[in-house]
């Protein structure tokens, strides 16, 4: 039983560390990042997004911080009518994930 517990401890404190890596950003601290030139204008990073998918139609955005870094998510669904999620480095703006939502 005190293994079990252990185990159980243990995962829970994995999930919620990893959790707690993530952190959703809200919209006056984004504006202030950007004006600060912290990161890149959300128009710029709305461009390279839709750069890789021409046509599509941008569905939901998000900045977050993960790891010390920003990212920003993007949600775009294309002519097809299939959708996609990218994320990207707001800093650098450099397209990190561009998959297929399923």
């Amino acid at each position: 039983m005190k293994t079990l517990t252990a185990l159980f401890t243990v995962a829970a404190l994995g999930l919620s560390a990893g959790i707690a890596q993530a952190r959703d950003l809200g919209p006056d601290e984004a504006l202030r990042l950007r004006d600060a030139g912290t990161i890149q204008s959300f128009e710029k990073l709305n461009a390279a997004a839709l750069a890789k998918h021409p046509g599509a139609k941008i569905h939901e955005t998000e900045l977050e911080e993960q790891f010390g870094k920003y990212i920003y998510q993007v949600e775009l669904r294309d002519a097809n009518n299939v959708e996609w999620d990218i994320e990207l480095d707001a800093v650098s703006g450099a397209i990190l994930k561009d998959h297929q939502d399923t």
